[in-house]
Formats: structure tokens, sequence, C-alpha cells
């Protein structure tokens, strides 16, 4: 698939096959997220790769949605605290970031795969945290279901770039 298509075919499936994902698709993903830019390159994230039979109650405390079970795999990502980067100048710290773009590039990698997944991040944190049995350095930052999608997209609209973009 065409990088354009792939980001124009995406969008956040809310429904899924009850198929499973072949071990060469994951490994495609995993190794895209390996090589995504995080700042300074400090690569201070974890990914859990999370059987959906095995962990469905738990899933299930985590994001309550039974879509977000139907699929075979969940990915998560979570981030350590400490490692990541921080810009010195003013405290910003990346690591939210870094998870952000590493996840955005396993969803792309995934949609160009012709999987299916949806950015979840309004999950319950404390749940997360146990569930992964993350210490305190380490935080869950996002989840993913991954499968073969059954639900349509919704509709959506995009803003022009004259809404979006300011040329100075």
């Amino acid at each position: 698939m065409e990088f354009d298509d792939v980001v124009k075919n995406r969008y956040s499936v809310r429904g899924f096959k009850d198929k499973a994902v072949e071990d060469e698709k994951i490994n495609a993903i995993l190794e895209v997220a390996r090589f995504s830019p995080t700042a300074v390159n400090f690569q201070p994230f974890k990914l859990f790769v999370i059987d959906t039979a095995k962990n469905k109650d738990a899933l299930l405390k985590i994001y309550n949605k039974d879509w977000f079970v139907e699929a075979p795999i969940v990915l998560g990502i979570a981030v350590n605290k400490s490692e990541a980067w921080t810009r010195p100048w003013d405290g910003k710290f990346f690591g939210d970031i870094d998870a952000s773009i590493v996840m955005t590039e396993i969803i792309l990698k995934a949609t160009d795969l012709g999987l299916g997944t949806c950015f979840i991040g309004a999950f319950n944190s404390k749940n997360a945290g146990e569930f992964l049995d993350l210490d305190d350095e380490w935080e869950a930052v996002l989840f993913t279901p991954l499968g073969y999608g059954v639900a349509k997209p919704r509709e959506n609209t995009h803003k022009s770039l004259d809404e979006l973009v300011v040329f100075l």
C-alpha cells in the first residue's frame, strides 16, 4: 500500500474477526516499533503483546468495551519516566510523545498489513499498571487492539488545510 493510502485508510476499528494474527505480521509491527524515533533516541518504552483470550477479564478492567477484547491481540506501551528525555530548559517531558510516536507507527504498519487498530488512551491507568506489573518508574500510556477488523469506519470529517496550517 502506498503511504498516503495507509494514512487515509486508517481508522479506529471497533469490531474484529475471530481470526489469529500471523506471527510474521506481529514481528513486522514490532520491528517498526523498534526503529521508531524517540527523543534523543533513548527508547524509554516497553511494548506488551497481550493474548486477549488468556487475559480478557484483566483487559476489560483496563478498558471496558466488548470490542476491545474481540481482537486476538492487544498491544500496550509503557514508558519509563526516569529514562525518557526531559527538555532541560523548561522541563518538558517527552515520554508520552515518544510512546505516541511509537504507537502511531505501529498502527500505520498494522494498517499497511491489512490489520485493524484503535488508539486507546481513555483507560484505567491503575488497573493497567497492576496488570502489566509496572513499578512507580513506569507508566502505561496507550493500548490498541490488533486484529482483522469487521467494523466499518465511522463518518468522519477533517478540517481543511486553511484551518490547520499557518505559513509564516
